[in-house]
């Protein structure tokens, strides 16, 4: 009894602190101060804006540039990176700062949090967190002054960390103008730190320590560095790479010959642009060329690239590369007939499977059902809405130019389908970690029944 009541209260309080958060946030920005010309913004607006930053989405109904205060920016710069951190993870932090007793409480909300399977060294593994993010980072924001200095002055201390933290936290938000990063579409500073900020943020905190692991024990233990990762992190990095390339080249075939993004751009420049897009689309929300104007062929990619998204316990939503593995291997399993599901030569546990295949149908049916009830709403074409659910579902941030455009209703359907994108495989992950309190459970009895 006490480990259901254990998972009932850990898994409202992680998806309760998500609501107070965005609430807050809303409050904030609803207030004149919050705004660039002193007026309150419609709630409805502030809203979404707290909803998108603390999901780490990044669609926006107003422009953040020229409708918020410094004020509001800071407000929506803090609750993205509340939300990519996680609530939890940030006061867990604090206690830790100010020298607080964690007790085995606080210890289970960290462990549902990060989705992990042990309490041991929790303390040790958020300290760790924290403050990777923040040197990562202020890494970024360095890089950034390099060319924002020179470009908006003294202005451009804040632009360049507010960029970084939206880009390490996977939120496309940005400060800079109405059309993201179009400007920079072949700037290779802008590029090349956003990119790595985008797949350090998404390939989860547990990839970063092992990665590090391995590197320390290279030289002395003489290992080979992929052979000696976990088969999570092996997963993580692989399913990551092939995604990113096979995206880049795909879009890159698909965009070479199209005049309204890359076809009077040089080779290099076509590169550069298309491994942009396939990575931001890694729920990153960054655009260095309008979404509308892909083709219908790179859009369905980037739609399977959204859906996808980062790795597991890290700042980036969608189903995850370890979840698409799984299934992946899964299904090749069935086909060729084997009983064990294996990648990398370890065998895949039935549980993993279970979860992986109950997160991808709950994500799949947040953004149906978030589709149908757009459509209903609204005249858009099919592909915009389809390109806004599942960015929504996927907490991504891109747009083919609709967010800005939605009625009242359209608003709140994003607004819910943002927070279910973000919380819905958290709550899944929560519920599959815990152990059934009895194994010896009266079972019903089972019937043959016909698949596929």
């Amino acid at each position: 009894m006490k480990k259901r009541q254990r998972l009932v209260s850990t898994t409202h309080i992680i998806l309760l602190s998500f609501l107070v958060v965005i609430f807050i946030g809303a409050l904030l920005l609803w207030l004149p101060i919050s705004s660039s010309d002193g007026k309150s913004v419609p709630f409805l607006n502030a809203l979404f804006t707290a909803t998108t930053s603390t999901c780490v989405t990044g669609l926006v109904v107003t422009p953040t540039v020229s409708s918020w205060s410094i004020f509001g920016q800071i407000v929506i710069l803090l609750l993205i990176q509340i939300g990519g951190l996680g609530v939890i993870t940030i006061i867990s932090g604090l206690m830790i700062a100010l020298h607080k007793k964690m007790g085995i409480g606080d210890r289970l909300l960290l462990e549902d949090a990060f989705n992990l399977n042990t309490l041991s060294g929790l303390v040790r593994f958020v300290k760790k967190v924290v403050t990777g993010t923040f040197i990562i980072e202020g890494l970024g924001s360095l890089l950034y002054m390099t060319v924002f200095i020179p470009q908006f002055g003294v202005r451009g201390i804040w632009v360049s960390v507010f960029t970084s933290v939206s880009a390490f936290c996977n939120a496309g938000i940005d400060i800079i103008s109405q059309n993201s990063l179009c400007d920079y579409a072949l700037n290779p500073v802008i590029n090349i730190v956003t990119c790595a900020l985008i797949v350090l943020g998404g390939i989860g905190y547990v990839v970063w320590w092992d990665v590090l692991r391995v590197l320390k024990l290279m030289p002395k233990k003489k290992i080979k560095f992929f052979k000696s990762l976990t088969l999570h992190s092996k997963i993580a990095i692989f399913t990551t790479f092939i995604l990113i390339v096979s995206g880049a080249v795909l879009i890159f075939v698909f965009e070479y010959n199209n005049p309204h993004t890359i076809k009077d751009y040089t080779l290099g420049e076509k590169i550069q642009v298309c491994l942009f897009q396939s990575i931001t689309t890694r729920t990153a929300g960054f655009a260095t060329v309008p979404q509308e104007n892909l083709t219908n062929a790179s859009s369905i990619i980037c739609l399977f690239l959204m859906f996808i998204g980062g790795s597991p316990v890290g700042t980036a939503g969608g189903i995850k590369t370890v979840t698409f593995a799984i299934i992946i291997a899964s299904a090749f399993s069935l086909i060729f007939n084997k009983d064990d599901t294996e990648l990398f030569g370890r065998r895949v546990k039935k549980q993993a499977i279970s979860k992986a295949m109950a997160v991808t149908c709950i994500s799949f049916i947040t953004m149906f059902v978030s589709t149908i009830l757009l459509c209903a709403i609204t005249d858009a074409n099919a592909l915009d809405i389809i390109y806004e659910t599942v960015s929504a579902t996927a907490t991504v941030g891109l747009t083919r130019n609709l967010t800005l455009y939605l009625n009242d209703f359209g608003k709140l359907i994003i607004i819910v389908t943002m927070y279910l994108g973000r919380v819905g495989p958290i709550s899944l992950a929560i519920a599959f970690n815990r152990k059934k309190e009895n194994q010896n459970i009266v079972r019903n009895p089972a019937e043959e029944i016909s698949v596929g």
